[in-house]
């Protein structure tokens, strides 16, 4: 297969075998390019919270350079399966972190109840004694 001069570079079959799909590529190389866009708008507050490009490109468009960094590996497709999983551990330790906050208030709940039905003994066992006097 001849190499053909092509106005995309890198060329969109180089692309296409580090993906599943062509949905699959578009979709990586969409939100890679919004990334490179948010890092270069942050650049001037010093947030520093985005990852800046992996390549070293001549290209000044984030969907150019992020298709660049899928040829160059440096930005792999992660199957759905995986995001799944890793969403699946995170909602059970959420769920465990809210049911030990949920158990140590109603605790705390408990022990106010019981200090605030002592006080109450207290002051009718008070008001009993004047009474009886």
């Amino acid at each position: 297969m001849a190499n053909e001069d092509t106005m995309m570079n890198p060329p969109i079959e180089s692309l296409m075998k580090r993906t599943l799909s062509k949905f699959s590529l578009v979709t990586l190389s969409a939100r890679r390019a919004r990334e490179i866009n948010s890092y270069f708008n942050q650049l001037g507050e010093g947030l520093g919270t985005m990852v800046p490009p992996q390549v070293s490109s001549i290209s000044r468009k984030p969907l150019s350079i992020s298709f660049e960094e899928i040829a160059a590996d440096k930005i792999l497709s992660v199957p759905l399966s995986v995001y799944e999983e890793v969403e699946a551990d995170m909602d059970a330790e959420l769920l465990d972190a809210l049911a030990d906050d949920i158990e140590v208030t109603l605790a705390e709940v408990a022990v106010a109840e019981v200090a605030v039905a002592e006080v109450a003994v207290a002051e009718v066992a008070a008001a009993a004694e004047t009474v009886s006097e």
